[in-house]
């Protein structure tokens, strides 16, 4: 019996080497080097940042103030994902366990909340402008704009490359190519000022800015908060993960079961499977382990086979009990 069972481990474990090869060479891009790219990226958006702060105050301009907060959160972000990419390779310690990767959620929520404030207090300056517009160099608003539009666009292709192979560097790619966007309605709000005088143009395109941020910066906010309070990832089904669990072979029962973020990029399970037969078997779980972060994108698993004995239940067992 135990020599079929290592001959059947064994199969299984070549399967996964192969599967694990070919997913390799699937993915040319995985591992690669994105911290450059990080540092260019932030360079010239600080640089643009300064720039926006300078010639608002000096044109008057809140619309462009407002874009400068916008672009402020770029930094913030791109800054997130760089720290990301560097604490996703933190190894764990005695005492830091799960490693460092945890403090990315917190740096997200940090982010979220210091981006509404900025929100808040441009809102209210926009609305006290409405009645004092004052004067605002369009001119300058649309020069400004047109230049941030450049840099959005090239931080953006500097993460081209990456972004079907790294969700992180996926996110900093969709996040500067929509800024490119803003920065265009800026250049349209700088020219509606020079052809038509209407300096109100300014505060109202501030208000518009805004409600981008905000509906950015909401989804950031919801998603950290979810990942801090440990709420199962959004692209997990739970339900699909436990009734794969249930169908493995022995598998009669299946509690205990909990999903949860270890940081903005990796997922974790821990479970505990009810199996008459609880012996070790490394190649059933490793062919569990495997199909879990195949199919539900869970790299990191905990799984606890037990007998089911009536006479030592299991603590946890109740859906209450945690």
């Amino acid at each position: 019996m135990d020599g079929r069972r290592n001959v059947a481990n064994e199969r299984i474990m070549s399967k996964l080497e192969h599967e694990h090869w070919d997913g390799a060479r699937s993915r040319p891009q995985e591992g690669k080097d994105f911290r450059r790219a990080f540092a260019i990226g932030t360079g010239l958006n600080i640089a643009y940042v300064i720039a926006q702060i300078s010639f608002g105050i000096v044109s008057h301009s809140l619309a462009l103030l407002a874009d400068a907060g916008h672009n402020f959160g770029d930094v913030l972000g791109l800054l997130l994902a760089w720290c990301a990419s560097y604490l996703a390779k933190t190894r764990p310690t005695t005492r830091r366990t799960y490693g460092l990767g945890r403090s990315s959620i917190l740096a997200a929520l940090a982010n979220a909340i210091l981006l509404l404030i900025a929100v808040g207090a441009i809102t209210w300056e926009a609305i006290r402008r409405f009645s004092n517009p004052g004067e605002v160099g369009g001119k300058t608003v649309m020069i400004v704009a047109a230049i941030g539009i450049v840099i959005n666009m090239a931080t953006a292709m500097l993460f081209f490359s990456g972004r079907k192979g790294d969700l992180n560097v996926k996110g900093a790619f969709m996040h500067m190519a929509a800024d490119a966007g803003v920065s265009a309605g800026v250049v349209v709000a700088g020219m509606v000022i020079i052809f038509t005088g209407w300096h109100w143009i300014d505060p109202v395109a501030s208000l518009a800015i805004n409600v981008v941020i905000v509906w950015g910066t909401w989804g950031l906010l919801r998603d950290s908060m979810a990942m801090a309070l440990d709420i199962v990832p959004s692209n997990v089904d739970p339900e699909a993960v436990r009734e794969y669990l249930e169908t493995q072979a022995g598998v009669t029962a299946v509690h205990d079961l909990h999903i949860w973020a270890l940081s903005t990029t990796e997922t974790a399970l821990s479970a505990h499977l009810v199996k008459a037969d609880a012996e070790i078997d490394d190649g059933m779980l490793a062919c569990v382990c495997n199909e879990l972060a195949h199919r539900f994108g869970i790299g990191h698993a905990t799984i606890q086979l037990e007998r089911g004995d009536a006479a030592h239940p299991c603590r946890q067992e109740p859906d209450h009990v945690v």
